[in-house]
C-alpha cells in the first residue's frame, strides 16, 4: 500500500484537533487505504488535492464513517398510508458514502484509476 499522506499532512491540514491522538494513526491507514484504491499508483511527490483528500478521509476514519457497515440503495420498500402509496429499491452491497468521501472524491479525480491498464506495442 502506498503512503499518500502522514498525521502530520492531516494536522496540517485540518490543524491539530481534527480527532484525538490515540485515533491519528488508524485513521491515517486507512485514508491511505482508500486513496489506495482509487488513486494512480506511484504519483511523487504527491499533489496537494489528493493530501488534502486524505485528510477529509482520514477525518471519516477517525469518526468511524470509513470502512462502516455497508448502507444499501433503495430497491425495493412499499409503504401505505391511506390513499398514498411509496416505493423504494436498494441495489444490494452499494454504499452510501460521507460528505467527505464525495469531496474527496472529487479532489482526486484528475488522479484517479481508471482501472484500465495502458497496453503499447514495441
Amino acid at each position: 500500500m502506498a503512503a499518500y499522506i502522514t498525521v502530520a499532512d492531516v494536522d496540517g491540514a485540518l490543524g491539530p484537533d481534527w480527532t484525538t491522538e490515540d485515533k491519528k494513526s488508524r485513521a491515517v491507514l486507512m485514508a491511505n487505504a482508500w486513496l489506495d484504491e482509487r488513486v494512480r499508483p506511484n504519483i511523487r511527490p504527491v499533489p496537494k488535492p489528493i493530501i488534502q483528500a486524505g485528510a477529509e478521509v482520514a477525518r471519516e476514519a477517525a469518526q468511524g464513517n470509513l470502512y462502516a457497515a455497508q448502507g444499501r440503495e433503495v430497491t425495493t420498500t412499499s409503504v401505505k398510508a391511506g390513499s398514498v402509496a411509496t416505493t423504494k429499491s436498494f441495489t444490494e452491497g452499494s454504499k452510501a458514502i460521507t460528505a467527505g468521501e464525495a469531496f474527496a472524491l472529487s479532489l482526486i479525480k484528475p488522479w484517479a484509476s481508471s482501472g484500465q491498464i495502458k497496453m503499447v506495442r514495441g
